[in-house]
């Protein structure tokens, strides 16, 4: 089953969206399913710098006396899925380049750990995503490869996310055709992983004992 996860690493929604997701494609993967996971760029503000701005007040001009409501109700949301949001330390910057180095991610296998790295980086360590020094140390942790690539990629998958009338983010788009949208939780994750699956005719075998002798890739237990 493939699935791409349309979301910007300056998106607390799409942070908390992404560990429910892997929750339940490790579920699904736990019963003998197959995931290939895809992240897609999108940008929340494509108007932000690379120096940026602190994120509290920027939320504070926007969204007025209400910000601060809205982001204790992200950080407790994020609390409980072990994730420790910190607002007060976050730089609202522009996300081109940590889109980009996820696409260079993804070639040599490592997107969703690189995006996994960038959210924390962002929400929690309150680092500026947007720096090419903070950038290289980041893509090293995670053993990824910086070719300096994928610019042409992330503006061709901004294009085509608004060509299929995508607005708002986390979108999780299954087999290309079917989406849910939003940080589900983890149970309504798995119960869209098992309809695609039974759709696309990759529904996992259920065993209904323990494996016992038998034989496998040419090879039998004797």
């Amino acid at each position: 089953m493939k699935v791409e996860i349309f979301s910007d690493v300056a998106c607390p929604w799409c942070y908390i969206g992404h560990t429910r997701f892997d929750k339940a494609a490790e579920r699904f993967r736990a019963k003998g399913g197959t995931i290939e996971v895809t992240m897609r760029p999108f940008q929340l503000d494509p108007n932000a710098t690379a120096e940026g701005q602190p994120l509290i007040p920027m939320m504070e001009r926007k969204f007025g006396p209400q910000a601060k409501q809205m982001v204790e109700r992200v950080k407790g949301v994020g609390a409980e899925e072990g994730l420790d949001l910190r607002f007060e330390d976050a730089m609202s910057v522009s996300t081109f380049e940590a889109h980009r180095l996820i696409s260079v991610a993804t070639k040599q296998g490592r997107g969703e750990e690189m995006a996994d790295r960038l959210f924390r980086a962002y929400f929690t360590e309150g680092r500026n995503v947007a720096d090419a020094a903070v950038l290289a140390e980041l893509a090293a942790e995670v053993g990824v490869t910086d070719t300096g690539e994928g610019a042409d990629e992330v503006r061709e998958q901004l294009a085509r996310a608004h060509a299929l009338g995508i607005s708002g983010v986390p979108l999780f788009l299954f087999e290309g055709k079917y989406a849910v949208s939003g940080a589900q939780p983890e149970d309504a994750f798995a119960a869209a992983i098992d309809e695609v699956a039974e759709r696309v005719g990759e529904t996992p075998i259920t065993q209904l004992a323990a494996p016992a002798d038998g034989c496998a890739d040419g090879a039998c237990a004797i």
